[in-house]
């Protein structure tokens, strides 16, 4: 009896250490607070307006590249709802579009639409940090799950922007994305 007790204990203990280094130890242990008081301020409807280019990588669940993009995005503001149209072209050939909407509110936060959105998302911006919180539908060619998605976004001092997202599952992480977002270089 006594040896059962101790495993249950040794159990708990170990699930509580982990609920405990995700929530503040991790990525999703990030609070948009952390970042309050930092330099550059990075104002989306400033920093993510005009056309511009995102490259990026994916990881799979076990931390390797499984994919790498490409993307434009043309994005607009007015009365401070925007439109970010964004086409990402894959190193496999395919193509992805999606079309967000952002409504911004009035202490600095927003609501997000997109067609792979169900139910839109939120998102908060703080110093040179941006968080967005929704959950997206994967298309069916990549078995159309709906996976929770933590979105930080980092304004550096040269105004290249950051992008880095953990998609996760039953609360496992099954994709990374980290990606730079500048302005596209005029012609």
């Amino acid at each position: 009896m006594e040896t059962v007790i101790l495993i249950l204990l040794g159990v708990l203990i170990t699930g509580g250490l982990v609920v405990l280094r995700r929530r503040y130890a991790e990525f999703y242990g990030q609070s948009i607070e952390d970042y309050a008081d930092g330099f550059p301020t990075f104002d989306i409807q400033q920093h993510l307006n005009g056309k511009m280019v995102c490259e990026g990588v994916i990881f799979g669940p076990l931390g390797r590249v499984t994919s790498t993009f490409v993307a434009d995005f043309d994005i607009s503001w007015e009365d401070g709802r925007g439109v970010m149209d964004e086409l990402f072209r894959y190193n496999d050939g395919s193509t992805q579009e999606r079309q967000w909407i952002i409504t911004m509110g009035k202490d600095g936060s927003f609501s997000t639409e997109a067609e792979d959105v169900p139910g839109g998302g939120k998102g908060a911006q703080a110093g040179p940090a941006v968080q967005m919180l929704y959950s997206i539908k994967l298309p069916e060619s990549a078995g159309g799950y709906v996976l929770k998605t933590v979105d930080w976004m980092y304004l550096t001092p040269d105004g290249v922007i950051v992008n880095r997202s953990q998609f996760r599952k039953f609360g496992f992480r099954v994709a990374e994305l980290v990606a730079t977002i500048r302005p596209r270089e005029a012609a």
